[in-house]
């Protein structure tokens, strides 16, 4: 997308996806493969087999859509001579290299189900993992296989383990080889079946309000769904030239890259390597990406003052921040930074298959907003009552429908019952009001909201407040125990770099700004840094974890 326009919804990414999957309907004749993803990649490397699909900037390596058509198929032959099936499950876990990709689209080819796992897991949550998905086959790093292997004993599961690189057990080069034979694209078949029914992932959801989950997204859900992130862009093949990822592939933001990159014909930059911020920059600075989907937290890393001097930001045509609550004076602070890019708050579950709210008029949009719902999201505000708040401005839990949304969580039939009404809604989670333009506010993650004797508190709402001193970079609110009183709020603030912040000064601001429940009698303390997780999201876990323990003021 061309720098200095801005651009509204529009309709060219469905005729675009509607070109693409026709061809596809016209070759094997059954309209239903317009959802079938696995058909809709194979399409897609075939359409243009010199663009480079990926790069890897940790290593500098590239691949084009020539090479990984040849090698997902050979591995997708593996797969099958091995005897997977449409309906089996494969787990990927390791970094964003090269060769993470290949499992990946063979597995969409086939029916299989690709479950990418956070990388980071030990042996118990490993095992919780494996007992939910029953693999047939693990990918993973030689260093993470001991592990692999110690949790899948006494699972009675028929598992292989595969590793990327070289070590005590096979590895992917080798099982290439040997179950792969002489694979041939020409003479490969995508097997058939409902897309509508067959998962395509299971992709993790957030584990801060209880155990992870992996939500059951099917081939149908991720076609109605994905292409509308592409809504604000006319340019098709190619919306954009060079999109980063900055999430690990067990998350949605992740597998959107990986899927889109090859459909819609642009080059994704990845990296094997640990996303820091300094190795961010270093990508940023190199390959120059134009496309950027980031959450907050890491967002607020990448442009923290004196830091962000060491980056050249203005390669960026659009970035969405999304994940978690997007402060206003964020987006405030990169639009003053690079004025040229378009910056805008989304809203996405994975759940949900991908994005429901997008601001559809780009800087016009009303502040602090997440924007509106897209074509395939129907959305409703409900109340404590589960009856329907109709007015403007009165807070409710987010209730949707959706083509994307996911059909529940895999082998947890309690955790999908406890999230759908009996007319099939989804309830988010997540507390929302509207304006008259039905514009959407997030206002807090309900299960994250601390309950101070008989009172609710909002963590996003003191987190504003101490936003609004001039010496704090960022901040977050969490909780500490009482027996007495339920949960005491401490508030965790990073201050610029080089201002000093005392915390009487923080705990004035609040109690000038909020009602009495809602003071800071935990006490302040000072980082760095918040500590944040796989996703690059805060991880509010660990905070709970480090209050418990470090001194506070």
């Amino acid at each position: 997308m061309p720098k200095r326009q801005r651009y509204n919804i529009n309709n060219s990414v469905h005729w675009f996806m509607n070109e693409l999957t026709s061809r596809v309907v016209a070759e094997s004749g059954n309209p239903n493969d317009r959802y079938h993803l696995g058909k809709v990649l194979l399409q897609s490397f075939k359409d243009d087999p010199d663009l480079v699909t990926m790069i890897d900037g940790g290593t500098g390596e590239s691949i084009t859509n020539k090479e990984v058509l040849e090698r997902s198929v050979r591995c997708a032959n593996s797969l099958k001579n091995l005897g997977l099936k449409t309906g089996d499950v494969i787990i990927l876990l390791g970094p964003n290299h090269i060769n993470i990709s290949i499992p990946f689209y063979a597995g969409l080819y086939l029916g299989i189900a690709v479950a990418p796992v956070d990388r980071t897991f030990g042996v118990r949550e490993l095992q919780e993992t494996f007992r939910a998905d029953e693999p047939k086959i693990v990918f993973c790093q030689n260093e993470k296989a001991h592990d692999v292997d110690t949790a899948l004993k006494g699972l009675n599961l028929d598992t292989k383990i595969i590793t990327f690189d070289k070590g005590d057990y096979c590895n992917f080069s080798d099982f290439l080889k040997q179950y792969g034979g002489e694979s041939k694209v020409e003479d490969f078949e995508v097997a058939n079946f409902d897309p509508s029914e067959t998962i395509s992932f299971l992709v993790s959801t957030s584990g801060t309000t209880g155990l992870p989950k992996a939500a059951v997204v099917t081939h149908k859900n991720v076609i109605s769904s994905f292409p509308y992130i592409w809504s604000k862009f006319d340019t098709f093949p190619a919306p954009t030239r060079l999109a980063v990822v900055v999430s690990p592939l067990q998350w949605l933001t992740a597998i959107a890259m990986f899927l889109m990159s090859p459909i819609f014909r642009f080059t994704r930059l990845q990296t094997s390597l640990a996303l820091t911020q300094q190795h961010t920059y270093h990508l940023i600075n190199t390959y120059r990406p134009s496309f950027l989907l980031i959450s907050p937290t890491f967002a607020a890393t990448l442009f923290r003052p004196g830091d962000r001097d060491n980056c050249d930001f203005t390669c960026f045509d659009i970035i969405l921040i999304g994940g978690s609550a997007v402060p206003q004076t964020l987006i405030d602070e990169i639009k003053s930074i690079i004025p040229e890019t378009e910056v805008l708050n989304v809203y996405g579950l994975s759940e949900l298959s991908g994005v429901g709210l997008i601001h559809h008029f780009g800087d016009n949009a009303p502040r602090g907003s997440s924007g509106q719902p897209l074509g395939h999201t129907q959305c409703r505000l409900v109340n404590q009552d589960n009856e329907d708040i109709l007015e403007p401005n009165v807070p409710g839990e987010l209730w949707v429908k959706s083509l994307g949304l996911f059909k529940g969580y895999y082998n947890n039939p309690v955790a999908t019952a406890e999230t759908f009404s009996e007319d099939g809604w989804f309830r988010t989670g997540d507390s929302f009001y509207r304006d008259d333009n039905w514009n959407f506010y997030f206002t807090e993650r309900i299960k994250l909201l601390l309950k101070y004797r008989n009172n609710q508190i909002s963590p996003l709402e003191v987190e504003n407040v101490i936003r609004q001193h001039p010496g704090v970079f960022d901040v977050a609110v969490t909780g500490i125990p009482d027996r007495e009183c339920g949960d005491i709020p401490v508030a965790c603030v990073v201050p610029k770099p080089g201002v000093s912040v005392k915390a009487q000064e923080i705990k004035d601001l609040v109690k000038a700004s909020l009602s009495d429940d809602k003071q800071l009698r935990g006490g302040v303390i000072f980082l760095n840094e918040l500590p944040i997780n796989a996703n690059t999201k805060l991880n509010r876990r660990k905070l709970k974890e480090m209050v418990l323990v470090m001194e506070r003021e």
